[in-house]
């Protein structure tokens, strides 16, 4: 595939926009543009807005870049992050808290942070306070992942609900959710990985206008064709993402390496993929 992706291409499934690039940091910087345009856009329209931030390995590449992109409206950025471990300490490796301080510097230029506690007394009332304050700051901008099972957040398939009345819920981790967070190095293995999480719902995230989706290595090779191919079902919640206006997933040549046969042979597949390439 490298002799293929030399310069990025950009493919079509449904609504849905794939760049794949040659290498997680080309990606990373690829997806970090689009957030800083879609960034200055928003601030050309409103004084404040929402932006939601997702953690895990799948975000560094993207966040390393934008960290490095100067002069944006962080001013205007009412910032929320999407997901949560109930009960992890907060000086924890795996703390999405710690994640944040280290990994977007940009939070204390923004209007407002507000971090989701999976520590709080009262969990059911953080999470109508959350949402409350998620919906005044009409989010306009989402950057996120899909896990290998297809979670979007920590939407697993058992959990995952296009139709969720709520905006955000407590849910149960599956043992691929665990696994995964335990090959990333977030913890020593998958038992040490709490099995209940806080979430913003599936409903919640495409509400987001511009959903910005980085899926880079190796692992996720197997779910980007899963999320591309599959019928839309919550047994893979990431198919959802087909329906949404103005979604791009990005991609490094490992997590494409699975749909080598698309870009190679558009012609050979579904009307409803396309393919072209463009200029980097």
């Amino acid at each position: 595939m490298s002799q293929i992706v030399q310069r990025p291409y950009v493919a079509t499934s449904g609504h849905l926009k794939v760049e794949v690039h040659a290498s997680r940091e080309k990606a990373g910087q690829s997806a970090a543009s689009a957030v800083a345009s879609a960034l200055r856009d928003a601030a050309k329209e409103r004084k404040a807005f929402g932006v939601i931030f997702a953690t895990g390995a799948s975000q560094l590449a993207a966040l390393e870049a934008l960290s490095r992109i100067q002069q944006l409206p962080w001013h205007c950025v009412q910032g929320f992050h999407m997901d949560d471990y109930v009960g992890l300490p907060a000086n924890h490796p795996a703390s999405f808290h710690a994640y944040l301080r280290e990994n977007l510097p940009q939070r204390g230029q923004m209007k407002s942070f507000m971090e989701l506690d999976g520590n709080a007394a009262d969990l059911e009332k953080m999470c109508r306070n959350y949402s409350t304050a998620l919906r005044a700051a009409e989010p306009q901008i989402c950057m996120l992942g899909i896990g290998e099972n297809g979670h979007l957040a920590f939407n697993d398939p058992a959990e995952a609900n296009f139709y969720d009345p709520f905006d955000i819920k407590l849910v149960h981790l599956d043992a691929v959710c665990r696994r995964q967070q335990a090959a990333e190095g977030w913890f020593a293995s998958p038992e040490d990985v709490p099995d209940t999480a806080i979430t913003l719902t599936i409903p919640t995230l495409l509400r987001v206008p511009k959903l910005i989706v980085s899926v880079p290595g190796k692992r996720k090779a197997s779910i980007v064709r899963r999320t591309l191919q599959e019928s839309i079902s919550t047994e893979c919640p990431s198919t959802i993402l087909r329906t949404h206006a103005d979604t791009t997933v990005y991609l490094d040549e490992d997590s494409a390496s699975e749909i080598q046969d698309l870009l190679e042979s558009p012609s050979a597949q579904s009307q409803t993929f396309h393919v072209r390439e463009v200029s980097s």
